[in-house]
């Protein structure tokens, strides 16, 4: 009975399990055989059989060895403007999320709700918000609209999008690769895709980059210091002999990979670590707050840090978003090779090069138009109010093109939907002295690449910003946003359901022009039809 349910399964999501025939889809449509090669610009990438013998685990063990691990996360509430009228978090571009909650959809596993990080899933999309004028780092657009899933509540969207630098106008690079080979790696969509993913990155360097190579299992070891990012063949060729074995000691690794990166230090230029691993960092510091204390330590001195997550089975989650938000940088999950250039070819400015660091978030909300909010998504980026002004607080870094959303539902005065506060025994009674047209403000602080003190950017958010019919823009963050409720299973989806999801997709023009975007949709149908077999 079981394999008939799996055979079903593949038959109407199309998925190749084995038994289920042979060949891969691919975003561009073409169909390919798993043990074939795959032409992604002048470069030739050999697609592995997952489930052959000389792959590893085969899919079935693979599914039945599960020791992945993901924090837990405490969904935002509803919040009273009366008692908290100001709402502090910390930037987060980070995108590994989605391209982990899609791995997990399209191998039938099931989903710890910590692994559906709603921002992260908006924010792995580009949105068309206006460029950045002058010498601003980042545009700021705010937009206001109805909310689909909650009739009592309005929907707020604050897009960011950073600026963009033309291949010429990059800095230049100092680049460690720090590359986990421990066994743990061995299968194909680890180690083999790993080394297609670096050998793609190599296309974009030049003889003003450095490159050093570190791999680090049962000890580290420096293959490659200091290079020029010109010889891309003696690069390659490094790459081309890696082999996955041993234990793995990822403390070690970490702390060479710094020295290295100091040693080669560019001034003005771009520093930084790129860590791949499926994250299992079992030897030596493996404790997250271990790890947390050791990249803090390492990120004063200017290098920041990438982080890759690669495979299933034994991804330790938790521990590689830690290590990427306390080392000034970024985490990204690569599940496929198409995934490995979207990350390091066409966003490769927004990957590996910061354009303001430490940005964070203050909305303050006037009560005389709003009762309450939430913010959707953003749990593990919370700030206390006085972190906002406070230039020692650590935050997140946005990189060059980066497109950053955040959403909040909001509760007008005027709802029926009832917001629970406390009343304050010496609190003002007497009203706002903000203009009764403006909604909430939008306070953002950043710090510039090298610098120390933040500059302060305001926005205020009008009733005029009201739009009866929201932008693409905010409809379609709002699908992704309904997607990650009804995955998490929130207590705040309403009346949302991938029914509702798809039947708003079908009417944008976006999803169609853009293929991550007609890839979600898919999903949204791959989703809808596993909880049609398997409801919960």
């Amino acid at each position: 009975m079981k394999r008939k349910i799996v055979l079903f399964l593949c038959f109407i999501i199309g998925i190749s399990f084995t038994g289920c025939g042979k060949q891969l889809k691919s975003m561009d449509g073409n169909y390919m055989n798993q043990n074939s090669t795959q032409s992604i610009g002048d470069m030739k990438i050999e697609m592995t059989d997952m489930s052959s013998p000389e792959a590893g685990l085969t899919i079935q063990e693979e599914q039945e060895f599960n020791t992945e691990e993901y924090s837990s996360i405490n969904e935002n509430r509803f919040l009273s403007v009366k008692n908290q009228p100001l709402s502090t978090f910390s930037a987060d571009v980070d995108t590994a999320s989605y391209a982990n909650v899609r791995r997990l959809l399209k191998d039938q596993r099931s989903i710890d709700p910590g692994a559906v990080r709603i921002e992260e899933m908006i924010n792995y999309f580009h949105y068309d918000y206006d460029a950045p004028k002058g010498d601003e780092p980042f545009s700021i657009s705010t937009e206001l609209a109805d909310c689909p899933w909650n009739l009592d509540t309005k929907l707020l969207s604050i897009g960011i999008r950073a600026k963009e630098f033309s291949k010429e106008g990059l800095p230049a690079s100092n680049l460690v690769f720090l590359l986990d080979v421990s066994g743990s790696m061995y299968s194909s969509d680890k180690l083999p895709l790993m080394v297609s993913a670096f050998k793609m990155l190599l296309e974009n360097l030049t003889s003003a980059d450095r490159i050093s190579i570190i791999t680090y299992a049962g000890k580290d070891e420096i293959l490659l210091e200091g290079a020029d990012g010109a010889n891309r063949l003696e690069i390659a060729t490094i790459l081309d002999e890696l082999m996955a074995e041993g234990s793995t000691n990822g403390s070690a690794g970490i702390e060479t990979a710094y020295a290295i990166a100091e040693k080669y230090f560019i001034s003005g230029g771009n520093n930084r670590v790129i860590l791949a691993t499926d994250g299992d960092i079992n030897v030596g510091l493996s404790s997250e707050s271990e790890l947390k204390k050791l990249i803090e330590q390492k990120r004063e001195k200017g290098v920041f840090l990438s982080v890759l997550g690669f495979g299933g089975g034994n991804l330790k989650d938790n521990k590689l978003e830690t290590l990427a938000d306390s080392g000034n940088g970024n985490y990204s999950y690569i599940d496929s090779i198409l995934e490995a250039k979207k990350v390091l070819v066409e966003e490769m400015g927004g990957t590996l090069f910061t354009v303001a660091k430490d940005v964070k978030f203050q909305v303050e909300f006037n009560p005389q138009n709003i009762k309450g909010y939430r913010l959707i998504g953003y749990e593990n980026r919370l700030l206390q109010t006085e972190d906002f002004e406070d230039d020692t607080k650590d935050a997140g870094e946005i990189g060059a093109g980066h497109r950053l959303t955040v959403l909040y539902e909001i509760v007008p005065v005027d709802s029926p939907m009832e917001i629970k506060e406390t009343d304050l025994k010496y609190q003002s009674n007497s009203k706002s002295e903000g203009s009764s047209d403006e909604w909430m403000t939008v306070n953002i602080r950043y710090k510039e690449p090298d610098g120390e003190k933040s500059i302060l950017i305001s926005k205020p958010v009008m009733k005029a910003d009201y739009r009866e019919f929201p932008s693409e823009n905010l409809q379609f963050a709002a699908c992704v946003a309904q997607f990650g409720m009804l995955l998490r299973e929130s207590n705040y989806k309403g009346t949302a359901s991938y029914e509702g999801i798809l039947k708003q997709l079908e009417k944008l023009d976006a999803v169609i022009s853009d293929p991550y975007k007609e890839e979600f949709y898919e999903l949204i149908q791959l989703a809808s039809k596993i909880t049609q077999v398997f409801p919960k």
